[in-house]
C-alpha cells in the first residue's frame, strides 16, 4: 500500500516519525561537518599560497652582515658623563666595530666597551675587542678573561702589558680571549682580548697606548 513506510533493513520494521526525524539530523550534521572540514582546508590552502607568494616577493639579502658601529662619536658622547678620557683608537679600515657602549656590572665597576670585527673583503676573520675600566681593580680585569692564569709580560706600545696566551687551545675552545693583554693606562685598566691572531690585539694595544 501507498500509504505504508517502507522497512528498514537494520530495524527489520518501519521507522517511527521521531526515528526518521533522528536520521535526517545525523544526516544533516554530518553533511555539515564534512562542509567544515572542507573549508578548512581550503582555507589552509589560500593562506599556504599567500605566504608562498610573500616568500617569493619580499628581497632578501643573503651576503655576510658588515657591522659599522661609529664608536668614535658614541664614546664623544657618553663622555660628558665621565671625568677619564674614554679611549676610541683609530684601528685599520679592515675593522668594523660591531658594539660600543658604557657597562656597569654587578660589581659596580664601569665598563667602556668597544669590540671590533675583522673583515677581509666581506668576509670576517676575527674578533678583537677592548674594555676600559674606569674603576676597576685586578678581580674585575681577571673576570674578563675567565680566571686565565697570566703566562708573561709584554710592552707594546711604551706600555707594560701582562699577557694570557691561551694560542694552544683552538678559537673554538677559547673563544673572544684566546689571547689577551691587561695593562693599565692613565689610571684606567685596559683589557685587550682576541680570537685568532696576538698580533691584532698587540696591534690594538698600541693604539689605545697611543690615544690613551
Amino acid at each position: 500500500m501507498s500509504g505504508e513506510r517502507p522497512i528498514r533493513a537494520d530495524l527489520g520494521r518501519p521507522e517511527t516519525p521521531a526515528e526518521t526525524a533522528e536520521r535526517k539530523a545525523e544526516a544533516s550534521r554530518l553533511h555539515r561537518s564534512r562542509q567544515t572540514v572542507r573549508n578548512l582546508l581550503a582555507s589552509l590552502l589560500v593562506c599556504g599560497l599567500a605566504v608562498l607568494v610573500l616568500v617569493l616577493i619580499v628581497p632578501r639579502n643573503d651576503s655576510p652582515r658588515v657591522f659599522d658601529v661609529d664608536y668614535r662619536a658614541v664614546a664623544a658622547e657618553a663622555q660628558h658623563d665621565y671625568t677619564q678620557p674614554l679611549v676610541a683608537p683609530k684601528v685599520p679600515e679592515s675593522w668594523r666595530s660591531n658594539a660600543a657602549e658604557i657597562r656597569t656590572g654587578a660589581d659596580k665597576v664601569t665598563e667602556w666597551y668597544t669590540g671590533f670585527v675583522i673583515y677581509d673583503g666581506d668576509q670576517a676573520q676575527g674578533f678583537v675587542g677592548m674594555s676600559q675600566g674606569l674603576n676597576a681593580n685586578d678581580t674585575w680585569a681577571l673576570q674578563k678573561l675567565a680566571g686565565r692564569s697570566q703566562t708573561g709580560e709584554i710592552t707594546v706600545g711604551g706600555v707594560q702589558w701582562r699577557e694570557f696566551d691561551a694560542t694552544h687551545l683552538s678559537p673554538e675552545e677559547a673563544g673572544n680571549t684566546r689571547y689577551a693583554l691587561i695593562g693599565e693606562i692613565d689610571g684606567s685598566l685596559f683589557v685587550v682580548y682576541g680570537s685568532h691572531d696576538p698580533e691584532q690585539v698587540r696591534l690594538l694595544a698600541e693604539r689605545i697606548a697611543a690615544a690613551g
